[in-house]
């Protein structure tokens, strides 16, 4: 592995063609917005792109796709992986074809794994800021489907520009894609006000499962297969469920327990300063940021793992 620039990271892809973006499960704003964003830059170049992702990708994110051209018997040359810190995070499926084949890396995670044969890796709000950074870099000029995608994934990993990780660079960042053109008032609606009536009655279901724990200072929420069913909604729904059990007041540590088709748990872990999100999921093997990190349960080790969870809890509580 070797640490690269914006520039380098460039003219790598410059030189390469037929160029496989990878996305990790569970598809957010910023991972598709970074995929999309880049595939649109390199088909600007005269490249063959594509994107790729081992969960099927929502719709309210098909304004990404505009203009994209498809190309029939595409085999890639050259993989990248973006807003992506473990292969573990690209599924079963995309881990065993690409999880030792990651030719570069884009990435703002500090726990990166570092299992790319080059990786360029700054923290700041959003992977995005580093797209921009090597699509600039590349000499392509930002259209509006560019600052769309880029918006988007400042946007939704600032929470719209509310979270503690937001810098100047990262307002500056998204004031330079208005100015390019990016549809920011339908791109928040669609983010941040728009709810299908399944997601409603999900969000129903998960609040009735609601624990808190340690005198009111953590909130924990749980989403089962059997609520997808009652609900008619779906994994690609809850984007906006992670942050519930933290907007309760006096919480300062929210988890969301989400159950996968195969009875493992999804943890999402949200977190208010001083409280580290990434060294309670790092006690599970798992890793992010200060304010929102995540790991997974298997299927037979919910009880032991939950318990492992608020052990760890309760350790950055008592410890911070």
């Amino acid at each position: 592995m070797r640490n690269v620039t914006a520039e380098q990271a460039a003219a790598l892809l410059r030189s390469k063609d037929r160029i496989l973006i990878l996305t990790h499960l569970n598809p957010d704003g910023d991972t598709l917005g970074s995929g999309f964003a880049l595939l649109h830059a390199l088909q600007h170049l005269g490249k063959t792109a594509r994107v790729v992702c081992g969960d099927k990708i929502p719709p309210k994110y098909d304004y990404m796709r505009r203009g994209i051209q498809g190309e029939a018997g595409f085999q890639e040359a050259f993989v990248v992986a973006v807003d992506i810190a473990d292969t573990k995070l690209l599924g079963a499926r995309l881990e065993a074809a690409y999880g030792e084949r990651v030719d570069l890396c884009i990435d703002h995670h500090l726990s990166n794994t570092k299992y790319a044969d080059a990786l360029f890796l700054e923290e700041c709000a959003a992977t995005c800021e580093l797209i921009y950074r090597v699509i600039t870099a590349m000499g392509v000029e930002i259209t509006p489907v560019i600052a769309d995608c880029i918006y988007t994934g400042l946007s939704t990993d600032t929470g719209c520009f509310r979270y503690s990780n937001v810098t100047p660079e990262t307002l500056e960042l998204a004031a330079d894609m208005l100015r390019s053109g990016a549809n920011f008032d339908d791109i928040n609606r669609v983010m941040f006000e728009t709810k299908t009536r399944t997601y409603l009655k999900l969000e129903a279901l998960v609040l009735d499962s609601l624990e808190l724990l340690f005198g009111g200072r953590c909130a924990l929420v749980t989403i089962t297969q059997e609520m997808f069913r009652q609900s008619g909604s779906n994994e690609t729904e809850c984007d906006g469920i992670a942050s519930l059990p933290r907007k309760i007041e006096g919480v300062s540590v929210g988890l969301t327990l989400r159950e996968r088709e195969d009875g493992s748990f999804k943890v999402s872990v949200r977190t208010y300063a001083p409280y580290d999100a990434s060294a309670i999921c790092a006690k599970m093997g798992g890793g992010g940021h200060a304010r929102a990190a995540g790991c997974e349960i298997e299927a037979d080790a919910l009880k032991t793992g939950k318990d492992r969870l608020l052990d760890a809890v309760g350790t950055e509580l008592e410890t911070r």
